[in-house]
C-alpha cells in the first residue's frame, strides 16, 4: 500500500520538487565525499563506490537543469536512486566509522551489502529515460560504462586476505593461552589499526553502539567481537570492561558530577579523566603523568593522540595547566581524585628492577645452577606484561638469551627459547632478536630439542615470521623441514604450533614451493583424515594457499582428498564447510576432473545446502562452484 502511495506522489512532483530531489541526491554524494578514510578491510570497495557515485554528478546536473516536464518513469528512477543513495550512504558511514572488528569478522556480509547497492544503482540507471530528459550522448555513454562496472563489481569474487583470516582464527581460539597467541593478536591490531589506546577507546565506543543496535540478534557474533576487543585491550595494557553494560567513555569522576561540564582541555586524552599531574611530551600534547608513563613503558614511542614519533621520552610538568585546573576545581567546588604517591628509589619497584638486572647479568654466569635459575626467572617475567618485556630488552637481556640457545643443556635451551618467544610479541623485540642472529639456533632446537623446546621453537618462528624479512630468512635457513616433521610427529600442541608457523611462512611464494617439495601436503591430508576437527580450518587454510601453486594442486588433487572435502561439507562445522568449499573452488577452477570426482561423491546436494544456509563466504563460494558446473555442463540431473 505504501508503495502505491509513493507512486501516486511521484506523479504530482512539480519542477521545484524535482530540483529539490536532484539537489538532495547531489547533497548525499557531497556528504559521502567528505568521509575521508575508510576501514582497511573495506577501503578499496568504499573508494570505488564513492568514485562511481561522484561520476553521476554530471548526470544529476543535466537533470536539474532540464526545463521540460520529467516523465513518470524518470521520477520513479530518481526516487529509486534516492533509496539506493541512502543505502550507499549508510554503508559507507559504517565502513568509515563503524567497528573495525565487526567489519573484519563480517567482511563477507558487508561485501554483500555493497553488491546490493550495485544492483539497485544498475536497475535505476538502466531504466532512466535519457532521450526524454535530453541527456547528452557523452553523459549517456559515461553512464552506460558505469552500469557495466556496477554489474562487474557485483559478480566479482573477492580474494580473502588469508593472513587476516588466519590471525582472526588464532586470535579467537580459546584453547591456547600461551603468548604465541599474542603474536597473531599483535599483527591483527596493526592490520586493523587498533594498537593505540586512542584507537581502542574509539573502537570501544563503536562496539558499544553495535551492541545497542543488535540487541539480542547475532549474540554469538557480537560476543566474538567483544572477546577479541578484550584481547586487544589486554595487549595494549588496558583493563577489560563489560562492553555490554558499561559505556566505556564515562569516567567515574564525571559520573558523580554530571551537572558540571569539565573543560575538555582538563581531561587526559588517554583516560578521559580530569588530570591531577599534567605533563607535556615532545609533540606538545599534554597527558596525565601516570597514563603517558604507562604508555611509554609499554614500548610505545609515538604520541597516543597524534600518532607522531616522539623525538625524546622526557616529560615536562605543565604547571600552567595544573594551576588552571586547581582554580577551576576551587571555583566549582570539584574534588580531584586522590592519586597514590609515585614510588621512590627505595620502593619495591626500584628493587624489582635491580633484581631483574641481576637476573640478566646471571644469564652469563659461569655457574650452571645460577644460569638455570636466571633464565627460568626471565622466562616467567617475560610472560607477565608488556612493561616487563620492554625492561628486559632495554636492560640488554636479549643477547645473552640468544647465546643460551646453543648451550648444551636442554632445560636452559627450552627456557631461553620460550623467553625469546615471549619477548618477540613486541615489534621492537622481534627486530632485536633477529639482529642477534637467533633464527639458526631456534631452528637447531626445533630439530634436536626436547618436546617442549620444539613446540616453543615453532611458536617463536611463527612470531618472528610476522616480519617479511624473517619469512625469507627462515625458509633459506632450512626451517621449513623440521616444522613439517613436527606437523607429522608432534603432540597436538606441537602440531598446532607447526601449522600456524607453516601457514605464515607459506604466504611467501618461495617458501610455498619449498614446503610442497619437502612434503607438507601428506601430513596435512593425514590431519584431515584423522578428523582432528580442532585443526581442520587451519589445515584447509594452508591447503588453499598451496592450491594456488601448480605443484601444490598436483599433490592435493587425489580422490581420497576430494572425498574428505565432500564429507566435511556434509558433516563439518559451518566454518569447516566454508573452508572446504573454498578449496574445492580453487581446485575446480584449474581442473574440471576434480569437480567431476566431487560430483560422484554427492557434492551437489551439499553445495546447494551451503549456498542457501552456509556462512556468507561459504554461500558465495558454493554458488560460484554451482555456476562453474553450469558453464561446464556438469550439473547432475
Amino acid at each position: 500500500m505504501d508503495e502505491e502511495n509513493d507512486q501516486s506522489n511521484n506523479q504530482i512532483i512539480t519542477p521545484i520538487d524535482k530540483r529539490d530531489l536532484v539537489c538532495e541526491l547531489m547533497g548525499i554524494v557531497q556528504t559521502i565525499s567528505s568521509y575521508g578514510e575508510y576501514r582497511r578491510t573495506q577501503r578499496r570497495e568504499s573508494r570505488n563506490l564513492v568514485r562511481r557515485m561522484k561520476l553521476l554528478i554530471p548526470l544529476l546536473e543535466e537533470i536539474r537543469d532540464f526545463e521540460g516536464q520529467i516523465p513518470e518513469s524518470g521520477i520513479k528512477c530518481l526516487v529509486k536512486m534516492k533509496k539506493a543513495f541512502h543505502s550507499a550512504k549508510k554503508l559507507l558511514k559504517t565502513c568509515h566509522c563503524g567497528s573495525k572488528l565487526y567489519l573484519a569478522l563480517e567482511s563477507e556480509a558487508v561485501i554483500r551489502r555493497y553488491h546490493f547497492v550495485y544492483e539497485k544503482l544498475s536497475q535505476t540507471l538502466d531504466g532512466m529515460p535519457y532521450e526524454e530528459l535530453g541527456i547528452s550522448d557523452e553523459e549517456k555513454e559515461q553512464v552506460e560504462l558505469m552500469i557495466v562496472q556496477f554489474k562487474r563489481s557485483k559478480k566479482r569474487i573477492d580474494t580473502q586476505d588469508m593472513e587476516l583470516a588466519m590471525d582472526l582464527m588464532v586470535s579467537l581460539s580459546t584453547d591456547n593461552d600461551r603468548n604465541v597467541d599474542s603474536a597473531s593478536i599483535e599483527r591483527l591490531a596493526k592490520k586493523l589499526e587498533l594498537h593505540t589506546v586512542e584507537d581502542l577507546k574509539a573502537e570501544m565506543i563503536s562496539v558499544q553502539e553495535l551492541v545497542k543496535e543488535r540487541r539480542a540478534h547475532s549474540a554469538e557474533s557480537t560476543q566474538r567481537i567483544i572477546d577479541l576487543l578484550d584481547k586487544l585491550k589486554k595487549l595494549a595494557g588496558m583493563e577489560e570492561s563489560d562492553v555490554c553494560h558499561e559505556p566505556p567513555v564515562m569516567p567515574k569522576t564525571l559520573e558523580k558530577s554530571t551537572s558540571i561540564a569539565i573543560p575538555n582541555e582538563f581531561l587526559c586524552p588517554i583516560t578521559l579523566q580530569i588530570m591531577t599531574d599534567p605533563v607535556i611530551i615532545s609533540t606538545g600534547q599534554t597527558y596525565e603523568r601516570e597514563s603517558i608513563q604507562q604508555w611509554l613503558n609499554s614500548n610505545h614511542h609515538t604520541c597516543p593522540k597524534t600518532g607522531e614519533t616522539l623525538t625524546h621520552l622526557s616529560l615536562a610538568p605543565n604547571f600552567a595547566l595544573k594551576n588552571l585546573i586547581g582554580e577551576w576545581c576551587l571555583k566549582n567546588n570539584f574534588q580531584l581524585p586522590e592519586k597514590e604517591a609515585p614510588p621512590n628509589p627505595e620502593s619495591p619497584s626500584a628493587g624489582s628492577d635491580e633484581k631483574l638486572l641481576s637476573y640478566i647479568n646471571d644469564l652469563s654466569s659461569s655457574h650452571l645452577e645460577v644460569q638455570r635459575k636466571a633464565v627460568t626467572k626471565i622466562r616467567m617475567l617475560s610472560k607477565e606484561n608488556p612493561e616487563k618485556r620492554t625492561l628486559i630488552a632495554n636492560y640488554g637481556g636479549i643477547p645473552p638469551l640468544v647465546q643460551l640457545l646453543s648451550y648444551p643443556d636442554s632445560k636452559i635451551q627450552e627456557h631461553a627459547v620460550t623467553a625469546l618467544l615471549n619477548l618477540s610479541i613486541d615489534e621492537t623485540n622481534k627486530k632485536l632478536i633477529s639482529r642477534e642472529n637467533a633464527i639458526p639456533d631456534i631452528i637447531e632446537i626445533l630439530q634436536h630439542g626436547g618436546v617442549g623446546a620444539k613446540e616453543n621453537s615453532a611458536a617463536a618462528l611463527f612470531s618472528l615470521s610476522m616480519l617479511d624479512e624473517n619469512k625469507v630468512a627462515i625458509g633459506s635457513l632450512n626451517g621449513i623441514p623440521p616444522l613439517i616433521d613436527l606437523l607429522k610427529n608432534g603432540t597436538i600442541r606441537g602440531r598446532k604450533d607447526a601449522i600456524t608457523a607453516l601457514f605464515n611462512l607459506s604466504l611467501n611464494h618461495t617458501n610455498k614451493s619449498i614446503a610442497i617439495q619437502e612434503g607438507i601436503v601428506a601430513p596435512l591430508l593425514q590431519l584431515l583424515e584423522e578428523k582432528h576437527f580442532d585443526m581442520v580450518d587451519e589445515t584447509l587454510s594452508i591447503l588453499l594457499i598451496l592450491a594456488t601453486h601448480s605443484e601444490g594442486r598436483q599433490e592435493i588433487g587425489n580422490l581420497s582428498f576430494i572425498e574428505t572435502l565432500v564429507s566435511l561439507m556434509k558433516d563439518g562445522t559451518p566454518k569447516n564447510k566454508e573452508c572446504s568449499v573454498a578449496v574445492l573452488l580453487e581446485l575446480s577452477n584449474n581442473n574440471s576432473n576434480l569437480m567431476l570426482a566431487a560430483l560422484q561423491y554427492g557434492v551437489y546436494e551439499y553445495l546447494v545446502e551451503i549456498g542457501k544456509d552456509g556462512t556468507d563466504r561459504g554461500q558465495r563460494k558454493a554458488k560460484s562452484i554451482l555456476q562453474l558446473m553450469t558453464k561446464t555442463e556438469q550439473i547432475p540431473y
